[in-house]
């Protein structure tokens, strides 16, 4: 850990020389995306340097007084993997409604990835509830006002079932700080993990990465299964199946031509608000080379993987058949499956047969084409794993 904790420090270091460089395929040589994005980073960069601090603190705090999370096995977790915008946040939060996995929260994966910090925030709620609740009831109010913004592409409470991907962040491997830092070279290589990071590094990560687990079970009972939903961690599928020997994997996919605008659409502000256009056609061609290796990546890893350790599924058979897709998964994986939960499914699926996403996006807003996006995703649809879940190429202007 004290080396990863170096490397950090040093790779912030460079983050924040590099911030206030010219990167003209970025921000397409405009002073005024150039300057904007330096008096943000004015501001950002403290604020990260303030996060990575407290959540270092916490790693030194578990070391002295929480040892015995290293004790803990993490037995047979369930990894729901798959490309961005393929259906796995919904999937996500119908499953950690079963009551035999435990999985992170968003408050959690911001802000407690340390035992001491998950005491520490618990310990306040307690507190809290004893003198009226007015913390909560403030902290609700904010993230209805907050959040409020991101319904449409990816609804988010403090206490809803989130991605652990952000377990990364405290050593700068988290494929969203793309966003901030679109120039640095490593992230782009974290977005294709099993392919650019050298073996060594990729063992760091996934054994860090697995302590977090390990403190996550310390907390909520190692009797759990824990349930981690990563559609950024396509490009850890081999890492992970290499790291979690017992693990199972539900793989989501969705039609490249979908699932591409999505993506853009959804990163779009982001990118913006650190001055980058949202529509660069730099960052666009950068993304389609990822999603090209989430696929195939996804194939070549746990294409072979046994059937009761790998169920695929496509985002219709999600959004159709919600309840008899996760029971067949059930079945398949070995998972049991209560009467509690098949109720759950069954008004979960309800509900998913009737929704409709509010986020509209279409190819030309990123200047992209259907016949360009063919041959950019023909030998994703070549792949006989990926072919035989993933539906026919959409043809609608503005998918949903």
């Amino acid at each position: 850990m004290l080396k990863l904790f170096f490397l950090t420090a040093k790779r912030f270091a460079s983050l924040a020389i590099q911030s206030f460089g010219r990167h003209p395929a970025i921000d397409g040589g405009s002073a005024w995306l150039r300057l904007r994005r330096r008096l943000v980073m004015i501001g950002f960069l403290p604020f990260l340097a303030l996060v990575l601090a407290i959540h270092w603190l916490g790693f030194l705090l578990d070391e002295i007084f929480f040892r015995g999370y290293r004790k803990i096995p993490i037995r047979e977790p369930l990894f729901v993997l798959g490309v961005p915008r393929s259906g796995t946040t919904n999937l996500h939060r119908v499953l950690a409604r079963d009551a035999q996995f435990t999985t992170f929260s968003t408050w959690e994966s911001l802000f407690a990835l340390s035992v001491s910090a998950r005491k520490f925030w618990l310990g306040l709620a307690r507190l809290d509830r004893s003198l009226g609740g007015y913390l909560a009831r403030a902290l609700g109010w904010l993230e209805q006002h907050g959040f409020a913004a991101m319904d449409d592409v990816h609804p988010m409470t403090l206490n809803a079932p989130e991605e652990d991907y952000f377990a990364l962040l405290p050593i700068l491997s988290c494929f969203i700080l793309v966003l901030p830092f679109p120039f640095h070279e490593r992230l782009w290589d974290m977005g294709q993990f099993d392919r650019r990071i050298p073996v060594d590094e990729q063992q760091a990560i996934l054994a860090y990465y697995r302590r977090c687990l390990q403190k996550h079970l310390y907390v909520h009972g190692p009797d759990k299964r824990l349930l981690s939903k990563n559609a950024a961690f396509a490009p850890l599928a081999g890492g992970l199946s290499r790291t979690f020997t017992d693990a199972r994997f539900l793989i989501c996919l969705r039609e490249p031509e979908r699932t591409l605008p999505s993506q853009l659409s959804s990163i779009g502000s982001g990118l913006a608000f650190f001055g980058t256009p949202a529509r660069s056609p730099w960052v666009r061609d950068q993304f389609i080379e990822q999603l090209r290796f989430y696929y195939l990546n996804l194939a070549a890893q746990l294409g072979s993987t046994p059937p009761e350790r790998c169920v695929w599924v496509s985002m219709k058979a999600l959004r159709e058949t919600l309840d008899s897709t996760l029971s067949d998964a059930y079945r398949q994986l070995g998972l049991p499956l209560s009467d509690g939960f098949a109720a759950i499914l069954a008004q979960e699926s309800e509900a998913s047969r009737h929704y409709r996403s509010g986020h509209n996006y279409a190819l030309a807003h990123f200047g992209l084409d259907a016949a360009e996006l063919a041959r950019a995703f023909a030998d994703v649809r070549a792949n006989p794993h990926l072919a035989a879940v993933l539906p026919p190429p959409a043809t609608d202007a503005v998918p949903c």
